[in-house]
């Protein structure tokens, strides 16, 4: 299915709190049907560890990997449009960490995209996040 100019609709990294509905409404297309939301939060445990917080840290590229990430998965697949923002910076238990959307002609093809855009951007875009464990260690994840 061909593109238009206007199939990646978001793609950045924020510092501050995201907006579920920022990212659920810049998908929002007259032809589309369906609409896939995937939302990322901190949460309290990993490894068998309590986590306290987190950080997330970004290369100076990260934003032009995400756009570049976004279209290929826009490319790629029946999404009409697709939106990806990430936070950086110390983020607490229970915030949200990313948020993605897509949306397409019917739900199959909103939640194939949505899932692969995910799956994607967690692969290709450089974001690292050190994790804070209540016994005083810490954790790198995703450095290359």
């Amino acid at each position: 299915m061909p593109q238009d100019h206007d199939a990646v609709a978001l793609a950045d990294l924020r510092a501050e709190p995201l907006s579920v509905d920022e990212v659920l409404n810049s998908v929002i297309h007259p032809t589309c049907g369906g609409v896939a939301l995937f939302v990322g939060v901190v949460r309290d445990h990993d490894h068998g560890h309590d986590v306290t917080a987190l950080d997330y840290s970004a290369h100076p590229t990260a934003v032009e990997v995400l756009r570049e990430t976004c279209a290929a998965v826009a490319a790629r697949s029946a999404a009409v449009r697709v939106a990806a923002v990430h936070r950086t910076g110390a983020l607490a238990v229970g915030d949200l960490a990313v948020v993605v959307a897509a949306s397409a002609h019917h739900r199959g093809q909103a939640i194939d995209a949505c899932r692969d855009l995910i799956d994607s951007l967690k692969s290709s875009t450089p974001i690292w996040k050190h994790q804070h464990f209540d016994d005083g260690s810490t954790e790198w994840v995703g450095l290359p």
